[in-house]
């Protein structure tokens, strides 16, 4: 998808750095031969590497997706530790390797802390320049209601996603619209079950990566790859007029959540810089599900930290 455009646009030419751990090194190799052999015209070069040096060297764009999954009878301080490690180390490489204003993009879990860590040991990297993925959370949601309401989901907008990229995360449509033939709709009066909006929708988009592995056997791909693009490209060139998009960022207190977590807001981008959109009305409902997001966020910052003494 980088290669061919769908992140950076159709214009940019991109050389993409591939790191991996040594025991992949073959198999990162494959990836190397398949994208020279798919002849893309954007791609100006190819670094494949086991180097961590070598990998950020210059980059403007760190996507970062390696990190430890929690597998069965693995305690969440172990997964934690794990991950901690990874990205303190990949967190040094690219203060001291990667382009001075290098945007960072953290996709393993668990992703916002994880850019916390991130955030951590790469002081000088701007904190507005680490982000974590929602986005895929984000396009969830739109699914969601696009099917619900037999619309295309193209037409629907503007839903948001709180706080954690977990099963505490909340998927909210109190602001989202869909475009009719007679204007902009709110989503919660077309669907006309209030219910169903508080309850199965907001556990199906909580519990959709779950659902995904239990279907397929994998963790999502295409659709986390697909959010990435999503997420970068509205970052580097701009979110639509009237449309805002999910972002985890840094939190400056905005809506009551307190700063120093990695949070996802509702977020418009221009000049690549993102901005968290002001003044929505939050419900009491709401304002639960945010809390306790945040709360979730809190304790495993503490936990994250617990694993650097």
């Amino acid at each position: 998808m980088i290669a061919k455009g769908a992140m950076l646009g159709p214009d940019q030419p991109v050389i993409i750095h591939m790191l991996d751990i040594e025991p992949a090194a073959e198999a990162l190799n494959g990836v190397k031969m398949e994208l020279i052999d798919a002849a893309f015209p954007l791609l100006k070069g190819i670094v494949a590497t086991t180097d961590v040096v070598e990998a950020c060297k210059d980059v403007d764009i760190a996507i970062m997706v390696g990190g430890i999954p929690r597998k069965e009878g693995m305690e969440r301080k172990d997964v934690m530790a794990k991950n901690v490690s990874i990205y303190k180390a990949q967190a040094s490489a690219l203060e001291e390797h990667a382009s001075p204003d290098c945007k960072v993009l953290v996709i393993a879990n668990p992703a916002n802390t994880n850019a916390l860590i991130l955030k951590e040991f790469a002081p000088s990297i701007p904190e507005k320049n680490i982000t974590c993925l929602t986005r895929l959370d984000h396009n969830r949601a739109l699914g969601q209601i696009s099917e619900k309401l037999y619309v295309h989901v193209s037409d629907v907008k503007n839903v948001i996603i709180w706080g954690n990229h977990s099963s505490s995360q909340y998927p909210d449509v109190n602001h989202a619209t869909v475009s009719t033939c007679n204007g902009q709709k709110s989503v919660r009066e077309l669907v006309g079950d209030d219910k169903w909006l508080d309850t199965e929708f907001i556990t199906t988009v909580q519990q959709r990566g779950s659902a995904i592995i239990k279907a397929r056997k994998l963790s999502s791909a295409l659709s986390a790859a697909s959010s990435a693009c999503d997420h970068i490209r509205d970052w580097v060139l701009g979110t639509p007029k009237g449309t805002w998009v999910s972002m985890g960022v840094y939190s400056d207190g905005s809506y009551g959540i307190p700063p120093g977590l990695i949070y996802s807001f509702p977020v418009t981008c221009e000049k690549g810089e993102w901005s968290i959109v002001q003044g929505l009305k939050i419900n009491e409902f709401s304002r639960g599900k945010m809390d306790s997001t945040a709360k979730e966020l809190i304790e495993e910052k503490s936990l994250a930290y617990s694993c650097l003494n």
